[in-house]
């Protein structure tokens, strides 16, 4: 007798710089991290409510020669085992880009966001349902990756975004500044959630 599969689980997919952390440009060091205010707990929130959460982030700095991968491995385990010590959050993946930019500044692979390479890569393994998943993230370049995996997408405006280049895949369904409204609203979009 053959099971029938499990349904895809939505996700809260999260850029790591400007938006989980304070941005330190180019950082490796796990002593340098500092969380956006209250994004630990905005993510335990989700998590408790069946989202799968997923860090995507870009890192040039591999390529750019900045840090090297084991140094960026240390970082990647530090923020995982923080978030659940201090907020019991466990995440699903951790997943980024290795790539630097073109000299134009555009993605030369599909996985740099905007590219929505990334968040597919994911939810394929993890078997994630795209359509009911939000990208967060403090810059449209994430808003566009979220929009072109399938997902909705909120603009965590920490100061991020400074060129502002619009276009329909880059208008955030939502924009906040602080991660309890940014936790309210997707927990408010959930299917049965009071109205």
């Amino acid at each position: 007798m053959s099971r029938a599969p499990a349904a895809a689980r939505p996700a809260l997919f999260v850029d790591k710089d400007g938006t989980l952390v304070v941005d330190v440009p180019y950082n490796a060091d796990p002593k340098r991290l500092e969380w956006q205010p209250a994004a630990p707990q905005a993510l335990a929130a989700v998590a408790r409510a069946g989202l799968a959460i997923v860090v995507v982030s870009n890192q040039a700095g591999l390529a750019l020669g900045r840090f090297t991968s084991a140094e960026f491995e240390r970082l990647r385990r530090a923020v995982a085992e923080r978030l659940q010590a201090e907020a019991g959050v466990m995440l699903t993946d951790f997943v980024f880009c290795p790539h630097a930019p073109g000299a134009d500044g555009a993605p030369v692979c599909g996985c740099r966001k905007p590219e929505p390479g990334l968040l597919i890569d994911a939810a394929e393994r993890h078997g994630l349902d795209l359509a009911a998943s939000w990208m967060v993230g403090d810059t449209l370049d994430d808003v566009e990756a979220g929009r072109r995996a399938g997902c909705r997408a909120i603009l965590y405006d920490s100061g991020g975004e400074t060129v502002w280049r619009p276009g329909p895949m880059r208008t955030p369904h939502a924009r906040y500044q602080d991660w309890d409204e940014v936790a309210h609203h997707v927990l408010a979009q959930r299917p049965g959630a009071p109205a």
